[in-house]
């Protein structure tokens, strides 16, 4: 499945919109305490778990939306726009975009 930000794919012609396809994932509150229990990680500045931590949820969001975009009936996500929010001590990252079927 092709997953990409632009609004079209070159060389491909969208035939069908199947609509917005989401994914979600939530790093929950103790992953930052146990992040930051392992700092010793950090070289200029950078924390490799937390990166890490981050990479996972982002790769596990994207999972997430083709798998619904799938069901949808599409071979491809166009738009597709990640946004990352705290909420209650929680991260989440959320992969969004308009699922669609290329030719």
């Amino acid at each position: 499945m092709i997953v990409t930000t632009t609004p079209s794919i070159e060389g491909k012609t969208i035939t069908a919109y199947h609509g917005i396809a989401v994914g979600e994932a939530i790093l929950g509150a103790n992953v930052f305490r146990d992040i930051f229990a392992g700092i010793t990680d950090i070289i200029g500045g950078r924390s490799g778990a937390y990166e890490a931590s981050l990479g996972e949820a982002r790769a596990t969001a994207l999972r997430e939306l083709e798998d619904r975009a799938r069901t949808m009936g599409a071979n491809a996500v166009v738009g597709v726009d990640l946004d990352y929010e705290v909420i209650n001590n929680m991260l989440m990252v959320s992969a969004s975009g308009t699922a669609v079927t290329i030719a």
